[in-house]
């Protein structure tokens, strides 16, 4: 196995495209397999059954695993087969035939048009409030991961024709319209504050991440997780706030106002339309509240 572990990196980095952190978790579940296989009286990698990758889902099943941890796994063992089929060091996937298990779906998180407007209103007016007030509203004008707006360069926004692309978690660009406050923020942030953060060896430095730390490096996601407490908390909202919940908020209050889902999809950057539809049931559930609580016969 050590001999491919290295090229199936690369399979799944240029081939596959998937990010960083599907990478990681994919190179670290195998060895797991590997040694579960081991164990059934020496039985490799190449010459596992269906027989036994059942009987490895039942090993995590009784650690009490997530499901989600679970479906990991086994998409990182099913992944594996496929590149040794594409070597043409297998002919068949073992792996083929075995259900993921269902993952309980969780009550997708958002917040309110008014908490958002709190949230928004929450920075002041120095140079680092104006930063993160440019930050909060791409987040919500665009619906945009962590990880998209982390790794967003100030080319990546045309404010004259108001929108930024965005190189995507899958190498699949995309552009993403801004709206006016969204825009009016980014512009006072951009021309008049950005580069007040370029200081000290970083002062005549070639950065070019859009949004920058207090060493005038490329923010972080801990850093974006940290203002996103710090506002949550100065504008009395108790739940806890994720840039995943702004992204939660951007797609609900689309469709709540008559986005299609098409367009969303496209928009977010889901792979699987049903990442998308999943948010359609928060408004239907939504509906059905408001006629349950207001109909005198619900």
């Amino acid at each position: 196995m050590e001999n491919y572990l290295q090229e199936f990196e690369e399979y799944l980095t240029n081939i596959r495209k998937l990010s960083t952190n599907s990478i990681s978790a994919y190179l670290r579940d195998l060895p797991d397999f590997k040694a579960f296989l081991e164990q059934r009286e020496g039985t490799s990698l190449t010459s596992a059954s269906n027989a036994d990758i059942a009987a490895y889902l039942l090993k995590l099943r009784g650690q009490e695993l997530s499901t989600s941890t679970i479906n990991r796994k086994l998409a990182s063992v099913r992944a594996y087969y496929k590149y040794l089929i594409e070597l043409g060091i297998m002919s068949t996937n073992p792996a083929t035939g075995l259900k993921s298990p269902k993952v309980a779906r969780k009550e997708i998180e958002y917040l309110s048009l008014e908490e958002i407007d709190r949230l928004l209103s929450a920075p002041d007016d120095s140079d680092i409030g104006v930063r993160d007030v440019a930050l909060l509203e791409i987040l919500y004008a665009t619906g945009i991961r962590a990880t998209e707006v982390i790794y967003l360069n100030v080319d990546n926004v045309n404010l004259r024709m108001g929108f930024v692309t965005c190189d995507g978690s899958h190498g699949k660009a995309r552009i993403i319209p801004l709206g006016r406050p969204a825009r009016k923020a980014l512009e006072e942030y951009i021309f008049e504050v950005r580069d007040k953060f370029l200081r000290g060896e970083n002062r005549n430095s070639k950065e070019k991440a859009l949004f920058l730390n207090y060493y005038g490096e490329r923010i972080t996601r801990q850093a974006i997780w940290k203002i996103l407490r710090n506002y949550a908390a100065k504008a009395d909202i108790e739940k806890n706030i994720t840039p995943q919940i702004l992204r939660n908020s951007f797609a609900v209050h689309m469709i709540q106002n008559g986005a299609d889902l098409k367009s969303l999809q496209e928009l977010m950057g889901h792979e699987d339309p049903s990442a998308t539809q999943a948010y359609l049931q928060v408004t239907r559930n939504r509906i059905k509240d408001v006629y349950d609580r207001s109909h005198p016969r619900a």
